[in-house]
């Protein structure tokens, strides 16, 4: 175990990042797989291989297509996965899957998200906010939607759509490759945020598009657009209270709050469908899901090709916010609907007229091949497991052993990517039984995690508990470190390991006790779980982690030191980091906060007004959720100042530099010491060589010096 190590280990493989293959696509025939994965744990420079007979190539080398640094980081098949489109240093190129030398395309750059037609004749990519077509052989280069002015882009996503909805897409071939369907955003309505480097005074600030809660949003049409020239807007509803032509079997959902009630937000509702969340062209009609502004309702409508006008299928509606399944809408080959479907308390999904087992929290529908639909689900929060459903066969788990699994198919062929306590593996699947692996080459982490699983107090947290190796019961108290994240939409305490859980090994090979637990407000525990946030978006999930902490404290006794407790996150959980040492400095004694959105009125309109409504019409929600009124109040001896670092990417957009600056300068006016340390250079995510390493190295000082002697030392060499 190389403690002095580690850090650098940390960073150089990108938190272990690098050699993991990813983003797999299976053909319809199942005979063969693509994917991406660099060529050992500490290159960074991502390869296009293929899968097939047992044995993996190298489709793009590292030298081969312009060699670029970065190599490929994504890419697009057709549908006979035989034609595939990526980008080298903002140029398009492709590559045959049957054979051949990759193929330089020259259009202009720098091109993003290239995809091929159905067919494999065509190549569609955006450059410059404009969409494009050109032949697979280079030719017939030709704009097919170009911006009409400088606040308009056609065929990608806007800000809040790629990261707070997960929709990274803007445009959709249909089946015959003869049209597109474009989304078109218009972001002149869309406050503009300034995101600069104060270490180089002599480059401007970069204007940043985003629309903070309460403000308004991009504005994103569509339109059908066909290959051979001529464009119809798709005539999508304005408002949930529109009438549209419904479908003659359309299914309706609706839900309550967290109890059954009226929602927790008041009074405030906006029933204008702003948010496209989801869009595709499986079959005669593109299906489109749409979300309104509050959040309560989404339809799933199709669009007639031919005139643009839409067709309601599905309808849900909510108290708190409506459920969308992500990967639903889905059809089968026959055109069966996958739609999301409320089972009581669960997450469910609805195939046809058949809805997935009570009390199986679904995650997430993965495909279709033909009329059966893989979908991963679980009914333990710590476990998430692959799911088929067949007509006549019903519900089948493929996956047993604990972890968290998903998985990737085409004809007879699954490729099972897992992820459990002992690491991580892809296993090919064909027909049923293991026909090989695809190797993952991610290095070992030099510090071994040794997590103990936990269910704590009597709302049954999930939490990971890690002890250091050399430490013997009954040897004395040791500082404990809450590590948390505990914010919607991600879970860390899961039967894997993963990055997270080597780096609070780490801290716990240094002398902690390093407690993890997931409160309210994390997925995969059913609604009510996920809404009891909705209001206040820090007082419960601070609650769950002194809950957790006590809890563990009494199982363990002696072993954990109440006297001497420190937590640190990032980004979520760095705002309840902060939170907790200015909410309750009784229980935590310092603190680390990266990147924390401290002043919840900064943050984006889809992620903060689906928890606390518009500010305008709900500021009480806002204040309630938000630190600078905590940090403005001056410490006395009932609630005293507790050592604090905040850290912060200067180039941040999406938790914007702004959060910790207003929080340090509340903190400042109210003589309350803490330290600021600014990242040069680096946006949301800290993985730098350099810069990460560093980090973990300071955040341990600060937390020792704070904290105080860390329990014995190992007398004997850790292994």
């Amino acid at each position: 175990m190389d403690l002095d190590g580690f850090p650098r280990q940390f960073a150089r493989t990108r938190r272990f990042s690098l050699g993991v293959p990813r983003s797999f696509t299976v053909s319809p025939d199942g005979e063969c797989v693509l994917f991406l994965r660099s060529a050992s744990g500490t290159d960074p420079c991502g390869l296009l291989w293929l899968y097939g007979n047992g044995r993996e190539r190298v489709l793009v080398g590292p030298g081969e297509g312009g060699g670029a640094s970065a190599g490929v980081t994504e890419y697009a098949a057709d549908r006979e996965a035989r034609t595939v489109a990526y980008v080298l240093d903002g140029s398009l190129w492709t590559v045959r899957t049957d054979g051949g030398a990759p193929r330089h395309l020259p259009v202009p750059g720098p091109v993003t998200d290239p995809r091929p037609s159905p067919d494999g004749t065509l190549v569609a990519y955006v450059t410059g906010g404009s969409l494009r077509v050109v032949r697979t052989d280079g030719t017939q280069d030709r704009p097919l939607a170009e911006p009409e002015g400088p606040d308009v882009t056609y065929g990608q996503a806007d800000h809040v759509a790629a990261l707070s909805i997960g929709r990274s897409r803007g445009h959709w071939w249909s089946p015959g490759s003869d049209a597109l369907l474009v989304a078109r955003v218009d972001t002149s309505a869309v406050e503009r945020r300034y995101v600069g480097d104060p270490a180089e005074p002599g480059r401007p600030p970069r204007p940043v598009p985003y629309p903070a809660a309460g403000t308004p949003n991009a504005e994103t049409s569509l339109h059908l657009v066909a290959v051979t020239g001529g464009r119809t807007p798709v005539r999508l509803p304005r408002t949930a209270h529109e009438e549209v032509t419904r479908h003659e079997e359309v299914t309706r959902h609706g839900g309550a709050g967290p109890r059954g009630g009226p929602s927790p937000r008041g009074e405030w509702s906006d029933p204008a469908f702003e948010y496209l969340v989801t869009a595709d062209w499986q079959g005669a009609r593109p299906v489109v899901g749409l979300r309104t502004r509050d959040q309560r309702t989404v339809w799933i409508v199709s669009v007639d090709p031919a005139t643009g006008g839409v067709r309601l299928l599905s309808a849900e509606t909510d108290d708190a916010w409506a459920d969308l399944r992500p990967g639903t809408p889905l059809h089968t080959a026959s055109g069966v609907p996958v739609l999301s479907c409320p089972r009581g308390d669960a997450r469910g999904i609805r195939i046809g007229d058949v809805p997935s087992p009570d009390g199986l929290h679904v995650r997430e529908v993965l495909g279709a091949v033909g009329e059966r639909v893989l979908f991963t689900a679980g009914e333990e929060p710590t476990e998430v497991h692959v799911w088929s459903y067949e007509p006549g066969r019903g519900f089948t788990v493929l996956t047993r052993g604990p972890g968290v699994h998903t998985a990737a198919a085409g004809g007879g062929t699954v490729v099972l990517d897992s992820r459990t306590p002992d690491g991580h593996e892809v296993t090919v699947l064909r027909d049923g039984r293991p026909a090989g692996r695809i190797a993952v080459l991610a290095e070992e982490p030099l510090v071994a995690p040794r997590p103990v699983h936990l269910v704590l107090g009597r709302r049954e947290l999930r939490a990971r508990l890690h002890l250091p190796s050399w430490y013997e019961p009954g040897s004395g108290g040791l500082p404990v470190l809450l590590s948390p994240y505990s914010g919607p939409g991600l879970q860390v305490v899961t039967r894997a390991r993963g990055w997270w859980t080597a780096v609070c090994q780490w801290f716990a090979e240094h002398g902690f006790a390093v407690l993890t637990a997931d409160g309210r407000g994390t997925p995969g525990r059913g609604a009510r779980w996920e809404r009891a946030v909705l209001g206040d978006r820090l007082t419960p999930v601070l609650e769950d982690q002194v809950d957790a902490l006590h809890a563990a404290a009494e199982r363990y006794d002696g072993a954990l030191d109440l006297g001497r407790v420190g937590i640190r996150g990032w980004s979520f959980g760095g705002y309840l980091a902060a939170g907790a040492v200015l909410r309750r400095p009784d229980v935590f004694h310092a603190a680390v906060a990266g990147a924390p959105p401290a002043d919840r009125r900064l943050y984006d309109t889809y992620w903060e007004e689906r928890f606390l409504g518009h500010p305008g019409a709900l500021p009480g929600n806002y204040e309630r959720s938000s630190l600078l009124r905590h940090a403005a109040r001056p410490a006395r001896p009932a609630s005293p100042a507790r050592p604090l670092m905040l850290v912060h990417g200067l180039a941040d957009d999406n938790v914007l530099p702004a959060h910790t600056l207003r929080l340090s300068a509340a903190l400042l006016a109210a003589g309350r010491p803490h330290t600021v340390l600014p990242l040069s250079g680096t946006g949301h995510l800290v993985a730098r060589e350099g810069t990460a390493d560093a980090l973990l190295r300071l955040e341990l000082d600060f937390l020792s010096k704070a904290l105080g002697p860390r329990g014995p030392r190992p007398t004997r060499p850790l292994g």
